[in-house]
């Protein structure tokens, strides 16, 4: 993940803030604008509601940058750091306008013939979104542009630029918020099998891990040590599934009992899951949260969301 932007609340996001939630009592007297910089729109006054405001701002937030002129990609603290702030402002406007302002970006970066300034973008789109390690990452808003490299007929594209776009899209458009999570059968260290659409229970926490994973062996503590999470599995509101995805069950059984005793702890018997692709499991560990419906509530979360998203539903 690159260093050159800072992830807090920059004096750009603050000037976007105010754009969507405060209106303009005058206009003052314009001032001299520095080249090169970022301008952002002038947002009409008579837009009053936020959600207007986004609107109008997602829809015209690049209008008055040149994307013909490449030194703007060698200006990290300009141009990336308004694609940060693009990337703030998107969950603040309509979902489908969202999606459209995102592919409509691409196109634009189109106009420079050489593809540079497309492959900026794409290349920031897949380091902020996509890149597990992000702290910005949301598959959702990265689909709008998987499907425009996997549709689109620019010249600019390659074949082998549109056929990881084309996995990742598949993958992501699998077990999507709002959606029944895929089922599969888990097999317990006695051998009895079950299936994840047969565990009863209000909400699901579903946990992929690798039991020599570091990073797991952290997120399953954490878990563990929750007294809302002991609490709920106590009243039976709330089960945990952990579930080992790959082949060498010989670790799995070795390490079986570092799972806490009242967690479901199952394998992938016949590596059902990791075959067939059922899950994205592009880094371990993998958090799901469903409702009693299996509906996904939750995909692939951090720990911190996870509990945050559960003391909400539990208020």
């Amino acid at each position: 993940m690159k260093n050159s932007i800072n992830y807090q609340t920059t004096q750009f996001s603050i000037i976007i803030f105010l754009f969507l939630f405060m209106g303009c009592a005058g206009k003052s007297n314009p001032q001299p604008v520095k080249t090169p910089s970022f301008v952002l729109p002038e947002i009409p006054v008579a837009l009053t509601e936020p959600r207007e405001r986004a609107n109008y701002l997602l829809n015209h937030y690049w209008d008055n940058f040149d994307f013909k002129d490449t030194t703007y990609i060698h200006l990290p603290d300009i141009t990336e750091q308004a694609f940060v702030d693009y990337i703030d402002l998107l969950p603040h406007a309509d979902k489908q306008m969202a999606a459209e302002s995102i592919q409509n970006l691409m196109r634009k970066a189109e106009k420079e013939p050489t593809g540079v300034m497309l492959r900026y973008f794409l290349t920031n789109a897949e380091s902020y979104l996509r890149d597990p390690n992000s702290p910005m990452r949301n598959e959702e808003l990265y689909i709008p542009v998987a499907q425009y490299i996997t549709s689109s007929d620019s010249p600019l594209l390659t074949f082998a630029e549109k056929a990881p776009a084309e996995h990742h899209l598949k993958m992501m458009l699998k077990n999507r918020v709002g959606e029944k999570a895929a089922d599969f059968s888990y097999t317990l260290l006695s051998g009895k099998t079950g299936r994840m659409y047969a565990i009863n229970s209000e909400y699901t926490l579903l946990l992929f891990y690798n039991p020599d994973c570091h990073a797991c062996a952290e997120t399953i503590g954490a878990l563990a040590a929750s007294e809302m999470l002991q609490s709920l599995q106590k009243s039976g509101r709330l089960k945990i599934l952990a579930f080992y995805p790959d082949k060498d069950l010989e670790i799995w059984k070795k390490k079986w009992a570092d799972i806490p005793a009242e967690w479901i702890n199952g394998c992938d018997k016949n590596a059902i899951v990791t075959d067939r692709q059922l899950y994205d499991l592009k880094a371990i560990p993998t958090i799901y949260l469903l409702d009693r419906n299996k509906t996904v509530i939750l995909k692939d979360a951090d720990l911190k969301q996870t509990l945050y998203k559960i003391e909400i539903l539990m208020r």
